[in-house]
């Protein structure tokens, strides 16, 4: 699957996920999610300003507003993206992602009470959430409490040994399915997640050399990952 492909799958699958959770809550038309698409494809692209004009006068459909507020940040044009994102979270207020991203907005722009707050709201809501617990360890190392940054990457640390499983499953799948290369790079993200010399990631370890041990085309990227 070549480059082209791949951000054309990506584009597509986001607006099919896009569609499907809001199709309950707001009549979403096809024109919306036309221009939606083509919004998404410009911002991969990096065209920041051409997707904020596309989506300039969209007021409903929630991912166009998240979308435009992020095109919008990355123009340096952050305080236009912090009135958005407030509009879009009143219409919202579940948004963990909206609510993640202007709590970084804040951060930036030194209203750390405000920042720590809504970081402290989302790990309420989802006390696994890697990105929140990032952010708050950042407020609370700005704000001098060196202990509590530190407890927070603690739990971020654990938090990531979930990803690490999800990568293991991606591995089975890949293995079973004839994708020995796949599963190997898969479990060697899955080592990185988790702490060094665990029992999981021993098993994981095993279970790459086993294999490397069963496939007779080794390129040298995945020999690396054996030798690391």
């Amino acid at each position: 699957m070549n480059i082209r492909t791949k951000i054309l799958f990506l584009i597509l699958t986001k607006i099919l996920i896009s569609v499907f959770i809001t199709s309950c809550k707001e009549d979403t038309n096809e024109e919306t999610i036309l221009l939606y698409g083509r919004a998404a494809a410009a911002f991969s692209q990096g065209h920041f300003a051409e997707t904020a004009s596309l989506l300039e006068n969209e007021q409903n459909f929630y991912p166009a507003l998240l979308l435009r507020a992020k095109a919008l940040y990355f123009s340096n044009n952050g305080d236009e993206a912090e009135k958005l994102l407030r509009r879009t979270l009143r219409r919202n207020p579940g948004s963990g992602e909206a609510s993640l991203f202007l709590a970084r907005i804040l951060r930036e722009q030194g209203k750390d009470h405000e920042a720590r707050r809504i970081s402290e709201s989302l790990l309420r809501d989802n006390p696994q959430d890697i990105r929140a617990l990032r952010l708050a360890s950042d407020l609370a190392a700005q704000e001098g409490d060196l202990e509590s940054a530190a407890a927070l990457l603690d739990r971020a640390v654990e938090a990531s040994a979930e990803s690490a499983l999800v990568f293991v499953d991606r591995a089975r799948i890949r293995w079973s399915t004839g994708n020995g290369s796949g599963a190997l790079e898969d479990l060697y993200r899955a080592e990185l997640l988790l702490p060094w010399n665990t029992a999981l990631n021993r098993g994981i370890r095993d279970l790459r050399a086993t294999i490397n041990a069963r496939e007779s085309l080794i390129n040298p990227r995945e020999s690396l990952y054996e030798n690391q």
